[in-house]
């Protein structure tokens, strides 16, 4: 759920900063993106202070709850605030998908993995990472394949079944 209005909050915002780009009178729209900037930056600084706060008491279960927590972890990783990586976060997650999922590495927005048997979903991967880190912007995959297995061959020319 908050997850969703993360995301759709982020699209209504890039759809009336549009707007506002499609708009004739140049000196509203520069006024009106720098109230976004500014308010975004407002925001941005007090949650870094929130963020320094927790730390400086030693609140490592506060910290926990916050990072935990999907609305704040999502504005902590717009603000370049979260305690934790893009990989640590990526990593976390595919822990939660479960072991038929290998993390290859993640550079440039771009998430690599291995999937491997027959219950390997990548739509699990997707939702568990689009909630981690927001910044994967694709996943590659690498699907293993299972080998044939050749057993000896039969001594007398008989044929095994």
């Amino acid at each position: 759920m908050e997850t969703r209005f993360v995301q759709e909050t982020g699209e209504r915002v890039d759809r009336l900063l549009a707007d506002l780009g499609g708009l004739a009178d140049a000196a509203a729209v520069a006024t009106a993106e720098e109230l976004v900037r500014t308010l975004v930056g407002l925001y941005g600084a007090g949650l870094e202070r929130v963020m320094e706060i927790v730390t400086e008491a030693g609140a490592a279960e506060a910290l926990h709850r916050l990072t935990s927590d999907e609305l704040v972890s999502g504005l902590l990783i717009v603000h370049d605030l979260h305690p934790l990586t893009t990989l640590e976060r990526v990593r976390t997650a595919l822990d939660g998908v479960g072991p038929q999922v290998t993390l290859l590495g993640v550079a440039d927005g771009v998430l690599r993995i291995r999937l491997s048997g027959c219950h390997s979903s990548l739509a699990a991967v997707e939702r568990a990472v689009a909630s981690a880190a927001p910044e994967i912007t694709a996943v590659e995959v690498e699907r293993e394949t299972a080998l044939l297995q050749i057993g000896p061959r039969p001594r007398d020319g008989a044929v095994r079944r």
